[in-house]
């Protein structure tokens, strides 16, 4: 256990503070949560390094944890309050949403696998959280049941206009992905107002598309 508390100091140390990260709440939620409980046991040797750490589910998709920095550099691009309902799209292992939760009120997590949401739920009450609704669902879809939402965090890359979750956000409300929809991916805030919404482009980055977000196959003569 010591050497887990070393790693996930020296992540927050030697990654995220580095990475233009300056929101105390987003450093101390990542300083204070065990990583590697989110992480597949024969993985939790990897679970503080710099990479898209994949993560088996049940249906044969690739679904993929977020390196520390891209998770950290998305939620503070959320600018999340005390009283916002979040949504965590395509999470596999409930990292993102605890994170998340640490910063908002109520938070609604999909994946689009029955078993990992079953170990993701088994997780997140083994480590006390009561504020984390995990669903199962395609990314795409986001929930409607707990929609509208203050913020959502697409946990992937997305080659698709997400229009349907676009439609789940409240007036003012944020939407944070990776848009794959050129090159290269570029993390974008996507903030709904009356009749419209504004984007804002922050940085580049490289992470995996989200299953179901894939940019459809074109058909070749």
């Amino acid at each position: 256990m010591l050497e887990f508390e070393r790693a996930r100091h020296n992540m927050v140390d030697g990654q995220i503070r580095p990475a233009s990260v300056t929101d105390w709440r987003v450093i101390d939620a990542m300083r204070s949560l065990p990583r590697e409980a989110f992480v597949p046991e024969a993985k939790r040797e990897l679970a503080y390094l710099d990479l898209d750490l994949e993560i088996g589910g049940s249906n044969g998709r690739r679904h993929y944890l977020l390196n520390p920095i891209m998770t950290a550099r998305m939620i503070q691009a959320a600018e999340l309050t005390r009283d916002d309902r979040i949504l965590v799209v395509g999470c596999p292992t409930g990292y993102i949403a605890a994170v998340a939760s640490k910063l908002g009120d109520r938070v609604t997590t999909t994946i689009d696998d029955e078993a990992l949401a079953q170990a993701t739920r088994s997780t997140l009450a083994a480590l006390g959280f009561s504020n984390i609704n995990v669903r199962v669902a395609e990314a795409a879809r986001g929930d409607q049941l707990d929609a509208p939402f203050d913020a959502i965090l697409l946990c992937g890359g997305t080659e698709v206009e997400p229009s349907t979750l676009y439609e789940q956000l409240k007036l003012g409300g944020r939407l944070v992905g990776a848009f794959a929809d050129g090159k290269p991916q570029r993390v974008t805030v996507v903030t709904r107002s009356v009749g419209d919404f504004g984007t804002r482009v922050l940085f580049d980055a490289s992470v995996p598309v989200l299953p179901g977000m894939e940019r459809p196959a074109a058909f070749v003569f």
